[in-house]
């Protein structure tokens, strides 16, 4: 079935007019919200339908205290005046949930059980997917994002997932960005500078 390009609006608010968002109003996001903003992150692709992204949404004073512990100063205040960050991360155990997620292979989970490199290589490839798509999501339910590195992965890790093969990739704040803390929209690569056909 054929599709037509979205609206205008819709384009505006998911690529054209969002923006990596600095400043965030004292506004707080419910829960419901984040829920619904899952609720569609988990329908993309995902090779296997393997779906190893993992998703601590922080949003408590405890659960902000912990994080502020592995932020580069840079990101310091912008994440703790955040109403909600994300640690988007990735399972290396994802495969044990293939037989629900790919159930006509009943032998998926060997192809990774027998290679952790790939397995990894998969976590790590497809968790990045899975992040950039709940970027994507919490724009089309209304919400601001800003993603970011400038962490320290080793001590999210140890605070947040100890006991588990859970890793860290990257965060996410999410909530309503003040327009007073962008920065103007820095200069894309042209298709020719990007792109080719073959």
């Amino acid at each position: 079935m054929a599709h037509e390009t979205i609206d205008a609006a819709a384009l505006d608010q998911l690529f054209r007019e969002a923006r990596t968002q600095n400043k965030w109003q004292d506004t707080p996001v419910p829960d419901a919200k984040l829920h619904e903003l899952y609720e569609l992150l988990k329908l993309a692709p995902t090779s296997a339908n393997a779906s190893p992204g993992r998703f601590v949404f922080v949003r408590t004073p405890e659960g902000k205290a912990k994080l502020k512990e592995a932020l580069s100063a840079g990101n310091m205040e912008k994440t703790m005046n955040a109403p909600v960050t994300v640690i988007v991360a990735y399972d290396l155990d994802f495969y044990d949930k293939l037989p629900v997620l790919f159930p006509h292979a009943p032998d998926a989970k060997n192809w990774f059980t027998s290679s952790p490199s790939f397995a990894e290589q998969t976590a790590f490839r497809n968790g990045s997917l899975q992040g950039a798509y709940l970027i994507l999501a919490a724009r089309a339910v209304g919400l601001d994002a800003g993603p970011m590195s400038g962490f320290n992965n080793a001590k999210v890790d140890e605070l947040f997932f100890a006991g588990t093969r859970w890793k860290s990739n990257f965060l996410v704040n999410l909530g309503y960005g003040d327009p007073e803390g962008l920065f103007p929209r820095n200069p894309r690569l042209d298709f020719d500078e990007a792109a080719r056909f073959e």
